[in-house]
Parts: C-alpha cells; sequence; structure tokens
C-alpha cells in the first residue's frame, strides 16, 4: 500500500533557505576531528548566569504554588519590576497592569506580533539584514514583505525618505533593532522620533527590538519609548537572554501601549501558557539588581571588543569598532563573498564566523564575529585569520 509522500506547507515552501547549514555541517565535523575551533559564529554569552539569579531560581522552584499554570499576562511582581527598571533606566513610566507584557523570550513576542497587526497583502517593514524571525514571521502571516536596506553611510539606518509613498500607505508594520543585529549600529532619538512620525502619518505599527539595549560600551543606547507620544504606535521587546547571559531560560518582556499589548497578549494567550513562574521570579531579580550585575558583564565584552578590534586593524581590515552589541560586523576583503569567506576561515583557520548573506541580501559584503569566547581565543582567532594573507 502506497502513500502520498509529505509536503512541507506553502508557508514553509516560501521561507529563504537556511544559508549557514553547510558551514554548521562543516564546524562539527571538524570537530568531530579534534580540530581546534574557534566559535565566533554564534550569538550565545559563554559565561554563567549571575549567582543571585541563579540562587533565586532555586528558591522559588521549591514553591508548590509556582508548579502550575502561570498567569498569561505575568506575574505581578515581575511586572512592577520591569515597570520600575525602565522608570530609572529610561525614564519612561509604564502601567504594570495595561502596558508590560513578559514573554518566554523576545524571539517569541517578535514571531507572535505580526499575527496581531498585519493581515494578509499588507505590508510589513523589515531591515536588510536582519534578525530573520522579522521576514518569516511577517510571512506567516501572510504579509508581504518590503525589504529596508541598512546604509552603511547612515551608520547602519534604514533611508526613511527612500521608501516609496505606496509601500507606506501599504505598511502596518516596521520591524526596527537598534543596537543592531548584526551590523552593531546604532540609533539616537532624534532618529527613533523620525520613525515614530512616520508611523503616525501613516498608520503602522513599530515593532522595535531592543534585545541588545544593555549591551552598550561608551553611550547608553536609548528606548524608543522616550520619544513623546510613541506609545501609540510603537511596542518595544526587551530580552534578558544577553544582558544577563540567560538565554536559555527564556524570558523577556514587551512594553508600549495598551491596545498593541492587548493585542499581542491575545495572540499569546491562544497559543502557549506562560513563562514557569520560579523563572519569572528569577528575572525580577535580575532587573532588581540590573545595576550591580550589568557593568560586569559590559566590561568584559568592551576588553573582547577592544583586543579583537585592533588586531584585525591590525591585519588590515576595515572593521569598524561597534558601539553596543558582543558583534563585530566585518567587511569582506576585496574579491569574497560573505559565505566563500566564512568557507575558508573555517576550512584553513579553524575559525567559525556567520555569513552576512544569511541576514539579507544585502549583508553579502560582511560576516559577523561574535565576541562570545574568552579575550586569549580572540587574539588567537585574529592571528590564525592574520597567517591566511587574505
Amino acid at each position: 500500500m502506497s502513500s502520498t509522500p509529505f509536503v512541507k506547507s506553502e508557508r514553509l515552501r516560501q521561507l529563504p533557505p537556511y544559508l549557514f547549514a553547510e558551514i554548521d555541517k562543516k564546524k562539527k565535523a571538524a570537530i568531530a576531528a579534534g580540530r581546534d575551533v574557534i566559535n565566533l559564529g554564534v550569538g550565545d554569552p559563554d559565561r554563567p548566569t549571575p549567582r543571585p539569579i541563579i540562587e533565586s531560581l532555586q528558591k522559588n522552584v521549591e514553591n508548590p504554588a509556582f508548579h502550575q499554570y502561570a498567569l498569561d499576562q505575568g506575574a505581578p511582581e515581575l511586572r512592577r519590576s520591569i515597570a520600575e527598571f525602565c522608570r530609572k533606566r529610561y525614564g519612561i513610566s509604564l502601567d504594570p497592569d495595561s502596558e508590560i507584557l513578559p514573554l518566554i523570550g523576545s524571539k517569541e513576542g517578535i514571531a507572535h506580533l505580526p499575527f496581531a497587526v498585519l493581515n494578509p497583502g499588507e505590508i510589513s517593514l523589515v531591515p536588510d539584514p536582519c534578525y530573520p524571525v522579522y521576514r518569516s514571521s511577517s510571512m506567516f502571516a501572510g504579509a508581504d514583505v518590503y525589504s529596508m536596506t541598512l546604509e552603511p553611510e547612515l551608520g547602519f539606518r534604514p533611508d526613511l525618505d527612500a521608501i516609496p509613498t505606496d509601500v507606506y500607505s501599504r505598511a502596518r508594520l516596521m520591524f526596527l533593532n537598534y543596537p543592531n543585529n548584526p551590523t552593531g549600529g546604532t540609533a539616537d532619538l532624534a532618529f527613533l522620533q523620525s520613525v515614530v512620525e512616520r508611523a503616525q502619518a501613516h498608520n503602522f505599527v513599530v515593532a522595535q527590538d531592543a534585545a541588545y539595549n544593555e549591551m552598550y560600551y561608551e553611550e547608553p543606547a536609548p528606548s524608543i519609548l522616550q520619544v513623546p507620544g510613541a506609545k501609540e504606535s510603537v511596542i518595544e521587546f526587551h530580552s534578558l537572554s544577553k544582558t544577563f547571559n540567560m538565554t536559555g531560560w527564556r524570558v523577556g518582556f514587551a512594553i508600549g501601549g495598551a491596545p498593541l499589548i492587548a493585542a499581542l497578549g491575545q495572540v499569546k494567550a491562544n497559543t502557549d501558557s506562560g513563562i514557569f513562574t520560579a523563572i519569572q521570579f528569577a528575572g525580577k531579580t535580575a532587573l532588581d539588581e540590573y545595576d550591580t550585575l550589568t557593568p560586569p558583564i559590559r566590561a568584559l565584552y568592551q576588553e573582547r571588543r577592544d583586543a579583537f578590534v585592533s588586531g584585525m586593524k591590525k591585519l588590515g581590515w576595515d572593521v569598524p569598532t561597534p558601539k553596543a552589541t558582543f558583534y563585530v560586523w566585518m567587511p569582506c576583503p576585496k574579491g569574497y563573498t560573505s559565505t566563500e569567506l566564512c568557507g575558508r576561515l573555517l576550512d584553513e583557520a579553524d575559525v567559525v564566523t556567520t555569513p552576512g548573506l544569511g541576514f539579507g541580501r544585502s549583508a553579502d559584503g560582511y560576516i559577523r564575529a561574535a565576541l562570545t569566547v574568552e579575550t586569549p581565543r580572540l587574539v588567537e582567532a585574529v592571528d590564525r585569520i592574520g597567517r591566511l594573507k587574505l
């Protein structure tokens, strides 16, 4: 008895190919062969979660009341701590009951938002290059994706004036991500204000992914909600993952105007049952102790950034010094595509990097290095790259 072979849904078939697959396969083969691979490809902190957060989880996991379903809108204690953090850090006032929504990591909220905002055939304005979830979640919602090229001469910001009027008229959502993954670009309040003005003029929602807001170096990153009147059209996503070395814990939050928060909450209520409450209380501890826990983390990445960037510059590479994030966005030497260069670095230097093409078509001339290994290993990576005479 024969059966019809399984065929993936049309929405999955429409997704762009996973361009990191071949390098990931090569990386695993190299490690299996016993080669000393330096992995600068994954944006995952290598240091453990700070001890007070771990101890908070250990204590709260013993509470039997926390073993039941969590509240969809999150524990009120966590929401109050988020409100206080945002007041102290950004000077913004939020209602814990209607303008804050804890998330199972910011990725989950970003992926769910298009279903709350977009109708099929409307336009989602997506940066290029970008975190791939912006594009895929918009496509899942049936939207048309318009790519906004991040211009190097504009500090890796989109040229808002270059977006056609007819595109703005159909747009219902714009994704932003500052500080930016993968480029390390930043945005000031003047730029964010210009985005809010466009959103209000053309009636679209702005989703600002602020996952790297606390991974700044010389200048603290602003919140788009510091722009007067932004709550009407803006939702901002924050993550504890990179800020507190908590990627595996899956906890973040969205902040913004009550109607947007309620719409996202309605999608979540139909798709998940909230964050394990003990983890929410550990997240509360992290935010309550932000002032003591985050400075050492930032100092560590600044040390790594300075060692790696200065080393690459000595090799003659035109590498900009990122003002935020733990990524270094490096232009490829002449004659290389990003996939070709990443392949050679892995094959001949045992250094894993990420091809820019995986983040968008406009980024094929760049590769990304993550500062997620210790400083001596970063120095060793520079030495290995230097031996290739690229």
